[in-house]
């Protein structure tokens, strides 16, 4: 054989390179991505949420437990006043659990949207579902640069049948799956508010957003900040976490 010819199956992947280049990264693939690495197959840890307002400012430390992309636990375990209180997320089915008066009650899909204990986060936000993935569609709009790395920007586009109240979300998500930045956008176009990741760095394996600030466009010094204490992933955790009965015990 010629050594200057190449073998006929190097020759045809070669041609199919050039005439037929591999496909960028799906948008839909590219949040996938995002929501899949935020929560792990599981995950358990512990967070610290601060409420800030004009005149006063409060802070809850929290313990959160996830399966896939259905299953959550989210449990206030200071200060004294507010331990106990818990919201338990399992397929589109939200529950949310007051030792106070010692009750579970369900919320109606037409309270998703509102705040969770006060804060900027709404009950659909705390629950982190991924109900945006496939409720739906997604277009590259561009790409960015971030500290080395490259941004895609998503618009996202609720179907007509979504249960959701958002008109548009525009999504910013690092090459290594950070959600650095999502805008919600009412039904006439006009921003409401921003999830913004403002600290970046390694925790549990990997590369995650550890603090993160909700803002409302209208409110001014009102925000709400999420910062992650500590968290595992890919933890074996048992089928009774994700419960009622778990829900209302907060020694767990």
């Amino acid at each position: 054989m010629n050594h200057r010819t190449l073998p006929a199956s190097v020759a045809a992947l070669l041609l199919l390179l050039f005439v037929h280049p591999v496909a960028a990264q799906e948008p839909r693939e590219i949040v996938r991505a995002a929501w899949e690495h935020w929560r792990g197959t599981s995950s358990h840890g512990e967070m610290t949420m601060t409420i800030h307002r004009p005149s006063w400012e409060r802070s809850m430390s929290m313990r959160v437990w996830t399966r896939g992309q259905k299953h959550s636990l989210v449990r206030v375990t200071a200060p004294k006043k507010d331990a106990g209180n818990g919201t338990l997320m399992v397929d589109n089915n939200m529950w949310t659990y007051a030792p106070r008066v010692n009750r579970v009650m369900k919320v109606p899909s037409s309270m998703m949207g509102q705040s969770w204990m006060g804060s900027d986060f709404s009950n659909k936000d705390v629950s982190r579902a991924d109900t945006i993935v496939d409720q739906y569609d997604h277009t590259l709009q561009g790409e960015e640069d971030h500290e080395g790395h490259k941004v895609y920007v998503i618009v996202s586009i609720p179907h007509e049948d979504a249960a959701v109240v958002w008109g548009k979300e525009v999504l910013r998500v690092r090459d290594d799956h950070v959600l650095l930045r999502q805008d919600f956008y009412d039904q006439d176009g006009k921003l409401v508010k921003s999830l913004r990741s403002l600290e970046i760095g390694p925790m549990g394996g990997r590369t995650l957003a550890i603090r993160q600030r909700m803002e409302k466009v209208e409110a001014e010094d009102e925000w709400t900040e999420i910062i992650l204490e500590k968290m595992r992933f890919d933890v074996d955790l048992a089928e009774s976490v994700f419960t009622l009965s778990n829900l209302r015990n907060p020694r767990n």
